[in-house]
């Protein structure tokens, strides 16, 4: 071989591992950039809220906090089996609801307890006032026995309806997609138990 054929095939190696380098740097920032997008994407769907979904979640926290009130009361005054079996099941629905719009509301960078933020941000609450769901709990909580599940029964049930009303409008005018989930499934599982609870007033000459 001579010496120019030998110069010739020492730069054509060169190039070879040269662009085999490069495509493995390639191959990396591919990688990272795919990386940098998917970052972007959580932090953009994290950031996908409005006003009403804030709202939403503030109010439903408060108002969920005094229907578990209300559930943990049963025991020890409820006589009627199906309204213990009821309360158990509200209870065990709403508290994981609550830590999950919890952490939406930290997600969003927003406060937990609406009046922190000034204003209950502009959700229509209906005739309830919001101080634990409205609820004067002192006739419940003195009561046991047939009066305590006819009480409870009919108190519980405008609760749900408050509750109902408040998820129909975060279906309106919500933007966050497991926001307005959650809004939809209070309003099938409330309006399901209202009926139920309807049902035992009736059955319990209520």
């Amino acid at each position: 071989m001579t010496r120019t054929n030998a110069r010739l095939v020492r730069l054509a190696g060169g190039l070879i591992a040269g662009a085999v380098v490069l495509t493995g740097c390639s191959g990396d920032m591919g990688g990272m950039d795919m990386g940098s997008t998917d970052s972007g994407a959580s932090a953009s769907e994290a950031a996908d809220f409005n006003e009403a979904d804030v709202a939403f979640a503030q109010g439903m926290i408060v108002h969920h906090q005094g229907a578990l009130e209300m559930a943990q009361l049963a025991e020890g005054r409820a006589e009627e089996p199906r309204v213990l079996d009821l309360a158990g099941r509200i209870e065990a629905a709403q508290d994981p609801e609550i830590e999950t719009m919890t952490g939406w509301l930290e997600d969003w960078g927003q406060p937990i307890a609406a009046e922190e933020s000034g204003d209950m941000g502009g959700m229509d609450m209906g005739d309830e006032d919001m101080d634990m769901g409205g609820m004067d709990m002192s006739g419940l909580e003195a009561a046991s026995g047939a009066e305590f599940d006819r009480m409870w029964l009919e108190m519980m049930t405008e609760h749900h309806r408050g509750a109902v009303d408040m998820a129909e409008s975060e279906i309106a005018d919500g933007q966050n997609p497991d926001a307005i989930a959650l809004a939809e499934q209070i309003v099938e599982s409330q309006s399901a138990e209202i009926e139920e609870m309807e049902t035992l007033l009736t059955e319990l000459g209520g």
